[in-house]
């Protein structure tokens, strides 16, 4: 009951754990820039693999009549490169504006569509012109044509049991036969 005696000791108590309060609040702001930066390089270095967010640019293109898969050319169609993003992976495109933000597929590639680009399919030339290079993140949701290479839901998280081990193998029994 020392501290309550004095409006001086309360003051002094209470400026002792704001100062306290505030270094230790510092401390975890330099923690998450330090965590900041890392996840920036991490996202422009880190190979796609599925559930992965990544930064890549974006533009557009507007000829051609056929991707690379075989498939009409229309709007939800992407190119990349297929080193990166092979033909078949489907991924979300978030910063864009909001027209072109959504889930594309990446049916073809392209000569000039090296390394962390993404090419958009759109139908107007004009509107490919206008739309530019634009730096995007994206979530790659499937890597190829492999079903299972998708990014797991929470249901399949929460409720997928173990697969089973493989059987160890043996020869088989030879029947009969000569013998060496």
């Amino acid at each position: 009951m020392i501290i309550s005696g004095s409006f001086w000791r309360k003051t002094f108590v209470t400026v002792v754990a704001a100062v306290a309060f505030t270094w230790f609040f510092e401390a975890t702001i330099l923690d998450s820039k330090y965590a900041a930066r890392f996840a920036t390089l991490r996202e422009s270095s880190a190979l796609p693999t599925p559930g992965a967010r990544l930064a890549f640019s974006a533009t557009a293109y507007c000829k051609g009549m056929v991707t690379t898969s075989g498939v009409a050319v229309q709007t939800g169609i992407a190119a990349a490169d297929p080193e990166l993003l092979p033909v078949g992976s489907i991924v979300q495109i978030d910063e864009l504006p909001p027209k072109y933000n959504g889930i594309y597929t990446i049916l073809d590639t392209g000569p000039s569509v090296q390394g962390r680009l993404v090419d958009v399919y759109m139908w107007s030339c004009y509107e490919a012109l206008e739309f530019g290079r634009k730096p995007i993140r994206l979530t790659v949701l499937r890597l190829g044509w492999n079903p299972r290479a998708t990014s797991q839901g929470l249901m399949d998280r929460l409720f997928k049991r173990p697969e089973p081990s493989a059987l160890p193998s043996r020869p088989l029994p030879q029947v009969g036969g000569s013998q060496k």
